[in-house]
């Protein structure tokens, strides 16, 4: 409830936050933070890319601002029942809703080897993806988080990468698919103009290369009136622009928040208004 927090606060004293997140326990705590801004926000379990149907519930037609946490949070990771960290022991789950029907455990232990070559690959851009995949289909079957990280740790046969544990793509990768993140992304922001009011803004936090590639690619299109090939002399594609790039570059965290808060050292902001 960190940003909520903010934005409630810099809003203040009419200010309205409608919070989503598929976690019951993000709720709950976020709810106990936010107590001070009572009646003044909304929070609601479910995936974020079903925000508009959540605003329609409300009477909610256009909003002033979208901000889009990605990823996984530190609450998330430090809980070993959760199944989110390769450093802890913990069953093989990596659902942000624990009711969801496919957890990691499944993908791992009963889906082809091909697939899950494919998804360590599409996912995680992971350089070992097929050896990795190969040996959890032989080591199978694999019942927590560390025997997922012990195999995604031989892959590399001891030439560790130097910045990031050699289980990280492979956790991501998997996490990713269990919870659909880049689908949920991207059908998020296809809404994400249409609900927002001239002049409002959409942020995006992203903590790797997919995510931030996916949201650059979108505002690049969505911030220009033709999208159609160079090489083809007349438009033809009829596309309108809805957005105004704000961020050229994707902003970083500077060194002092870095410090402050060591898992922030990934995370890229990039902003857009909607078109007057």
């Amino acid at each position: 409830g960190g940003h909520a927090c903010a934005l409630l606060e810099k809003s203040k004293p009419s200010g309205l936050l409608l919070g989503i997140d598929q976690d019951p326990t993000a709720i709950r705590l976020s709810a106990e933070r936010l107590n001070p801004f009572e009646g003044r926000f909304f929070l609601r379990q479910d995936n974020f890319c079903n925000f508009d149907k959540r605003m329609e519930e409300l009477g909610w037609h256009f909003i002033d601002g979208i901000i889009f946490d990605l990823g996984v949070s530190s609450m998330q990771v430090e809980s070993p029942e959760r199944g989110f960290s390769f450093l802890k022991e913990g069953p093989l789950d990596m659902r942000f809703n624990p009711k969801n029907s496919i957890s990691a455990f499944d993908i791992l232990n009963t889906w082809e080897e091909e697939e899950i070559a494919r998804i360590l690959w599409e996912n995680g851009e992971e350089p070992h993806a097929r050896q990795i995949a190969a040996a959890i289909c032989q080591k199978r079957p694999l019942k927590t988080t560390l025997d997922l990280a012990q195999i995604a740790t031989a892959a590399y046969q001891g030439h560790l990468p130097k910045r990031i544990h050699p289980a990280t793509k492979t956790f991501q990768a998997i996490r990713m698919e269990v919870n659909q993140e880049l689908q949920s992304l991207h059908k998020a922001l296809e809404k994400s103009p249409k609900k927002l009011k001239a002049g409002g803004r959409l942020a995006v936090i992203s903590f790797h290369s997919l995510e931030d590639r996916l949201v650059k690619q979108f505002i690049r299109r969505e911030s220009q009136d033709c999208i159609c090939p160079p090489q083809q002399p007349i438009c033809t594609c009829q596309h309108k622009a809805t957005l105004v790039n704000l961020t050229k570059h994707a902003i970083r965290p500077s060194a002092a928040e870095i410090n402050n808060n060591p898992r922030a050292r990934s995370a890229r902001l990039r902003a857009a208004e909607k078109r007057i």
